[in-house]
């Protein structure tokens, strides 16, 4: 099968098998607050990711390129980047680099967003070199690098050797002249992998825990006899933002993985993320009905969040980032499990410095 064969393979599998669902935000529940002191209108949207300063903590995640069907999917997805202002980043470039004819499926967001946020990706088995050519191809603000392993071991051409991908990183992060993002693309993080990432410079974790598409069960579908085992392999975005947190400081955190709602995104922010990403949903929306109605899914996240938000009584990201959540089920077990303090997240007082400067 050739690379540009497997990259709408990717697509088509994606598509058909939707998301998953599991991503353990039920678990988090909201304190509700009597007295919120807010309103719907002054409700900031803005964070930051590292040193870049983001108008929205909404992130169209990596989805896909490299084959020329899709150009015309992240031009699109490019397009309700530009028209909702949130960043957005393209799939792994790696294709490009080995034949520069499918540059154009990656650089077709920049072209239709010149001025955005955008984001490059790259595998762990990049090299300086080749994150510098992936930067430059689309003219990154950041760069992804994706670890995929369990994707890898499914696929049937994928590695079976991932020795050394620390190192491998942290050249890049050291010769590169944009923020690094390391990202989980769907099996989850630990706060050992985060801690350590982290420790090697890069700018930011991105979570991407199971909930949203599924790759060990989209390559499976691509084998002629499944490891299905590794259908239902990995930590839910919830363990992983819980995880993760414990070794993450402010501004260094992404949420991802099958988060569909407003609700779902204040959730991850509520346990430490600083953006949450989307790309499975986004991408069923633009193929069924278009830019427009991804631009507008997009908004209807963000009304919703600011929603929530007004609810706890948080103006800002930060703070919706300290407002009171219990954790219940099999993530409140899991926490128990590894060690992870919950009570903390649920005796935390939201903007106490507010009700402070009111007395």
């Amino acid at each position: 099968m050739t690379r540009m064969s497997r990259k709408m393979d990717h697509v088509r599998h994606a598509l058909a098998s939707g998301q998953s669902g599991r991503n353990g935000l039920s678990d988090v529940r909201f304190v509700h607050n009597p007295l919120p002191d807010t309103s719907v209108s002054h409700i900031s949207l803005t964070t930051r990711i590292g040193e870049l300063t983001m108008s929205s903590p909404i992130l169209i995640n990596a989805m896909t390129g490299g084959a020329t069907e899709t150009e015309e999917i992240n031009y699109g997805l490019g397009e309700a980047a530009r028209l909702t202002g949130v960043a957005m980043a393209v799939g792994s470039q790696m294709a490009a680099l080995r034949d520069p004819e499918l540059e154009a499926s990656y650089a077709a967001a920049r072209r239709a967003n010149p001025e955005g946020l955008l984001f490059a990706n790259l595998g762990s088995e990049a090299t300086p070199e080749q994150a510098k050519r992936a930067v430059e191809m689309i003219r990154a603000d950041a760069l992804q690098i994706h670890l995929n392993v369990v994707q890898e071991l499914v696929m049937p051409e994928g590695d079976r050797s991932f020795e050394g991908a620390l190192r491998r990183i942290e050249r890049i992060v050291r010769s590169a002249d944009v923020p690094v993002i390391a990202k989980e693309v769907g099996f989850g993080m630990t706060m050992d992998a985060a801690s350590r990432l982290l420790s090697v410079g890069v700018a930011a974790v991105d979570c991407g825990g199971t909930g949203g598409t599924n790759f060990a069960r989209i390559e499976n579908a691509r084998r002629e006899r499944p490891l299905p085992w590794f259908d239902d392999w990995g930590n839910t975005t919830a363990e992983s933002l819980l995880e993760a947190k414990e070794a993450a400081p402010a501004g260094r955190l992404i949420g991802s993985g099958g988060i569909r709602t407003g609700l779902e995104a204040a959730k991850s922010i509520a346990l430490g993320a600083d953006a949450v990403g989307l790309a499975g949903a986004l991408l069923r929306k633009l193929r069924e009905e278009g830019v427009e109605a991804v631009a507008a899914s997009i908004r209807e996240l963000e009304e919703e969040l600011r929603l929530v938000m007004t609810a706890v009584g948080a103006r800002t990201i930060p703070e919706l980032q300290s407002a009171p959540v219990v954790i219940v089920g099999e993530t409140a077990d899991w926490c128990a499990a590894r060690g992870i303090d919950i009570r903390k997240y649920a005796r935390r007082a939201a903007r106490p410095e507010r009700e402070a400067d009111s007395e």
